[in-house]
Protein backbone atom coordinates (compact mmCIF):
# COMPACT_ATOMS: atom_id res chain seq x y z
CA UNK A 1 0.00 0.00 0.00
CA UNK A 2 1.33 3.43 -0.95
CA UNK A 3 1.75 5.84 1.94
CA UNK A 4 0.44 9.32 1.27
CA UNK A 5 1.16 12.54 3.16
CA UNK A 6 -2.07 14.40 3.94
CA UNK A 7 -3.80 16.42 6.67
CA UNK A 8 -5.78 14.07 8.86
CA UNK A 9 -9.51 14.60 9.31
CA UNK A 10 -9.87 12.08 12.13
CA UNK A 11 -6.76 12.90 14.17
CA UNK A 12 -6.76 16.69 14.30
CA UNK A 13 -6.68 19.45 16.86
CA UNK A 14 -6.41 22.47 14.58
CA UNK A 15 -5.61 21.70 10.94
CA UNK A 16 -4.76 18.00 10.97
CA UNK A 17 -1.11 18.59 10.03
CA UNK A 18 0.36 16.80 13.06
CA UNK A 19 -2.13 13.95 12.78
CA UNK A 20 -1.26 13.47 9.11
CA UNK A 21 2.48 13.64 9.77
CA UNK A 22 2.13 11.15 12.63
CA UNK A 23 0.22 8.71 10.44
CA UNK A 24 2.73 9.13 7.60
CA UNK A 25 5.75 8.63 9.86
CA UNK A 26 4.11 5.84 11.86
CA UNK A 27 4.40 7.65 15.21
CA UNK A 28 1.93 9.06 17.68
CA UNK A 29 0.61 12.48 16.60
CA UNK A 30 1.17 13.77 20.15
CA UNK A 31 4.93 13.49 19.60
CA UNK A 32 4.62 15.54 16.41
CA UNK A 33 2.50 18.12 18.26
CA UNK A 34 5.09 18.39 21.03
CA UNK A 35 7.78 18.84 18.40
CA UNK A 36 5.88 21.78 16.86
CA UNK A 37 5.26 23.34 20.28
CA UNK A 38 8.95 23.07 21.12
CA UNK A 39 9.85 24.64 17.77
CA UNK A 40 7.32 27.42 18.34
CA UNK A 41 8.65 28.28 21.79
CA UNK A 42 12.28 27.48 21.03
CA UNK A 43 13.24 29.52 18.00
CA UNK A 44 9.76 30.55 16.84
CA UNK A 45 9.83 28.62 13.56
CA UNK A 46 7.17 26.06 14.54
CA UNK A 47 4.12 28.20 13.79
CA UNK A 48 5.19 29.33 10.29
CA UNK A 49 6.16 25.76 9.36
CA UNK A 50 2.80 24.48 10.64
CA UNK A 51 0.88 27.11 8.65
CA UNK A 52 2.91 26.39 5.52
CA UNK A 53 2.26 22.66 5.85
CA UNK A 54 -1.44 23.36 6.46
CA UNK A 55 -1.55 25.20 3.14
CA UNK A 56 0.51 22.78 1.01
CA UNK A 57 -0.53 19.40 2.48
CA UNK A 58 -3.73 18.11 0.89
CA UNK A 59 -6.60 17.16 3.17
CA UNK A 60 -7.29 13.46 3.59
CA UNK A 61 -10.48 13.55 1.54
CA UNK A 62 -9.09 15.52 -1.44
CA UNK A 63 -8.84 13.49 -4.64
CA UNK A 64 -5.38 12.11 -5.38
CA UNK A 65 -5.26 13.61 -8.87
CA UNK A 66 -5.94 17.19 -7.72
CA UNK A 67 -3.29 19.74 -8.61
CA UNK A 68 -1.13 21.84 -6.30
CA UNK A 69 -3.17 25.03 -6.75
CA UNK A 70 -6.32 23.20 -5.66
CA UNK A 71 -4.49 21.94 -2.58
CA UNK A 72 -3.20 25.42 -1.72
CA UNK A 73 -6.62 27.00 -2.27
CA UNK A 74 -8.26 24.34 -0.09
CA UNK A 75 -5.70 24.87 2.68
CA UNK A 76 -6.01 28.66 2.58
CA UNK A 77 -9.81 28.47 2.67
CA UNK A 78 -9.67 26.09 5.61
CA UNK A 79 -7.32 28.41 7.53
CA UNK A 80 -9.65 31.35 6.85
CA UNK A 81 -12.68 29.36 8.03
CA UNK A 82 -10.84 28.25 11.18
CA UNK A 83 -9.81 31.88 11.89
CA UNK A 84 -13.43 33.03 11.50
CA UNK A 85 -14.61 30.28 13.83
CA UNK A 86 -11.99 31.16 16.44
CA UNK A 87 -12.94 34.84 16.14
CA UNK A 88 -16.58 34.00 16.72
CA UNK A 89 -15.69 31.90 19.76
CA UNK A 90 -13.60 34.78 21.10
CA UNK A 91 -16.49 37.22 20.60
CA UNK A 92 -18.80 34.84 22.45
CA UNK A 93 -16.34 34.53 25.32
CA UNK A 94 -16.01 38.33 25.55
CA UNK A 95 -19.80 38.81 25.51
CA UNK A 96 -20.49 36.05 28.06
CA UNK A 97 -17.38 35.74 30.24
CA UNK A 98 -16.99 32.88 32.68
CA UNK A 99 -16.79 34.48 36.17
CA UNK A 100 -14.30 31.90 37.48
CA UNK A 101 -12.05 32.25 34.43
CA UNK A 102 -12.16 36.05 34.81
CA UNK A 103 -11.14 35.69 38.45
CA UNK A 104 -8.21 33.40 37.61
CA UNK A 105 -6.97 35.52 34.69
CA UNK A 106 -7.38 38.70 36.74
CA UNK A 107 -5.39 37.26 39.65
CA UNK A 108 -2.67 36.04 37.29
CA UNK A 109 -2.42 39.49 35.69
CA UNK A 110 -2.15 41.16 39.10
CA UNK A 111 0.58 38.73 40.20
CA UNK A 112 2.59 39.12 36.98
CA UNK A 113 2.15 42.90 37.15
CA UNK A 114 3.41 42.93 40.75
CA UNK A 115 6.47 40.88 39.72
CA UNK A 116 7.29 43.26 36.86
CA UNK A 117 6.78 46.27 39.16
CA UNK A 118 9.05 44.74 41.81
CA UNK A 119 11.74 44.11 39.20
CA UNK A 120 11.41 47.65 37.83
CA UNK A 121 11.82 49.24 41.25
CA UNK A 122 15.25 47.59 41.66
CA UNK A 123 14.97 47.48 45.42
CA UNK A 124 18.11 45.98 46.98
CA UNK A 125 16.18 43.55 49.17
CA UNK A 126 14.41 42.17 46.03
CA UNK A 127 17.57 41.31 44.06
CA UNK A 128 16.78 37.61 44.49
CA UNK A 129 13.57 38.00 42.47
CA UNK A 130 14.08 36.38 39.07
CA UNK A 131 11.03 36.28 36.79
CA UNK A 132 12.03 32.95 35.21
CA UNK A 133 12.15 31.28 38.63
CA UNK A 134 8.90 32.90 39.78
CA UNK A 135 7.16 31.88 36.53
CA UNK A 136 8.33 28.28 36.93
CA UNK A 137 7.12 28.23 40.56
CA UNK A 138 3.75 29.68 39.53
CA UNK A 139 3.35 27.02 36.80
CA UNK A 140 4.19 24.25 39.26
CA UNK A 141 1.75 25.60 41.84
CA UNK A 142 -0.95 25.99 39.17
CA UNK A 143 -0.41 22.40 38.03
CA UNK A 144 -0.58 21.12 41.62
CA UNK A 145 -3.80 23.04 42.21
CA UNK A 146 -5.37 21.59 39.05
CA UNK A 147 -4.28 18.08 39.98
CA UNK A 148 -5.55 18.53 43.53
CA UNK A 149 -8.94 19.81 42.32
CA UNK A 150 -9.33 16.84 39.96
CA UNK A 151 -8.17 14.09 42.31
CA UNK A 152 -11.74 12.89 42.84
CA UNK A 153 -14.61 12.44 40.36
CA UNK A 154 -16.35 15.71 39.63
CA UNK A 155 -13.31 17.80 40.60
CA UNK A 156 -14.57 18.24 44.18
CA UNK A 157 -12.06 17.42 46.93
Amino acid sequence: MERRLYRSRSNRMIGGVCGGLGEYLGIDATIVRLFFVLLAFGNGIGMPIYLLLWIVMPPEDLERDSNFSTTVRSGAEEIAAQAREMGEELRTMVRNPNPQASLIVGAALVIVGMIFLAQSLRLPWLNWLDFDIVLAIMLIIGGIVLLWRNRTPGGKP
